[in-house]
């Protein structure tokens, strides 16, 4: 005697997969928070950031997505343009907190952020990678 479940669960799994486009977003977020989003590809590797400087808009949402590519490094930024004091409204607000983000070799980070106040924003590399470790520098800057 066969069982009936089996063509039941085959029903409920077409059913399923028909009702949806396959693609799910989380339910969290606000319905642009993954549309127009500036995604930037950098490179860490021995004592540089590729590019640097960053440019980006005023108000835009920045996906940087950094690789390590000849050995661990780091990545810390100020969330304060370098003329200004770390102190009131950043004007780098981060989508989760960012002190000093390890990247592995061969691995990929992803920090997010919206760029809200103009200026010159440093970033470092935060892991010891070298003997010019110190100088590994870059700048991104946000234009009105």
């Amino acid at each position: 005697m066969r069982s009936p479940l089996l063509p039941i669960s085959l029903m409920m799994a077409a059913t399923l997969s028909l009702a949806g486009n396959g693609v799910a977003k989380p339910a969290n977020l606000p319905p642009n928070a993954t549309e127009n989003v500036q995604v930037i590809e950098v490179t860490a590797k021995k004592y540089e950031f590729n590019p640097s400087p960053i440019h980006v808009k005023q108000g835009t949402r920045v996906r940087l997505k950094i690789t390590a590519t000849d050995h661990a490094h780091g990545f810390r930024i100020r969330h304060w343009p370098d003329d200004a004091p770390a102190e009131g409204n950043p004007g780098l607000v981060f989508s989760s907190p960012l002190d000093c983000q390890k990247i592995e070799k061969g691995q990929t980070e992803t920090i997010e952020f919206v760029a809200q106040t103009p200026g010159t924003y440093s970033f470092r590399c935060c892991t010891r990678c070298g003997l010019h470790h110190r100088g590994m520098e870059g700048q991104l800057i946000v234009e009105p």
